[in-house]
């Protein structure tokens, strides 16, 4: 596994655990308003620590961290995620998997391996709304689909969570999101957060006219209110990051 980035200590990327989070590289979306626009456009620009490295860090650290979160970019595209997590569940520890639900063959092959405790997947938008939220001109939703149905039924931990702005978020949207995913354990709704690595920011002009210039938060007291809302249809809703 390549790994462009280490965080070496956590307490918000794996609920309940401490944990470290490594960051891989590459992604099949190009959401507009992702915060690590050079890992999913030029990974092979970015930094790498080697596999062995991060496992004599592992080493390092036993009893004290609980678990690894896995991010990227998409961790799903990577061909050697399994035999990673593998090694990493050799030094006893929970893995925590964050994807866009994009491969629900390989989120199926890791559940049914025990390879995975938690995961974390990205509702973008409402199906109506998916391809833009994921900056595609057309996509196929079934995969997404079958990845929503496959964590309702897996019986290990999920979450679902959108990563709220703006410009592409509103209530419809939400109301939407609500009669697809109702039942489900935990939704969380994060605020847009702007940096300097945004995607958007890294694309071409023909790219950028599909969007706004820039791309904006809710205020807390906004979000709550779609929170408050998507509670009141049926659906575990959280704020993450809000006070």
């Amino acid at each position: 596994m390549i790994i462009h980035g280490l965080s070496k200590t956590t307490l918000l990327d794996y609920p309940e655990h401490l944990a470290c989070t490594v960051f891989t590289g590459h992604c099949n979306f190009r959401c507009p308003f992702c915060q690590n626009g050079e890992l999913v456009l030029c990974p092979d620009t970015e930094p790498v620590i080697s596999e062995n490295e991060f496992m004599e860090f592992l080493e390092s650290r036993k009893n004290r961290l609980e678990g690894v979160a896995i991010t990227g970019g998409e961790p799903t595209v990577n061909a050697d995620l399994a035999d990673f997590i593998r090694k990493i569940k050799d030094f006893g520890l929970n893995v925590k998997l964050d994807s866009n639900g994009s491969n629900p063959e390989v989120l199926k092959n890791l559940i049914d391996n025990s390879l995975v405790d938690y995961v974390a997947m990205d509702i973008k938008s409402s199906r109506e709304d998916y391809s833009r939220a994921c900056g595609l001109k057309q996509m196929n939703l079934a995969p997404i689909e079958e990845s929503v149905r496959l964590l309702m039924n897996s019986g290990i931990k999920y979450e679902f969570r959108t990563t709220v702005c703006r410009e592409l978020h509103s209530e419809k949207e939400f109301r939407q999101i609500a009669e697809w995913i109702k039942g489900c354990s935990d939704y969380y709704l994060q605020s847009y957060r702007s940096s300097e690595t945004i995607l958007a920011d890294m694309m071409d002009d023909s790219f950028k006219s599909l969007y706004p210039n820039s791309f904006s938060a809710y205020k807390p007291e906004e979000l709550k209110e779609f929170c408050e809302m998507l509670n009141s249809l049926g659906v575990n809703t959280h704020l993450r990051g809000i006070a």
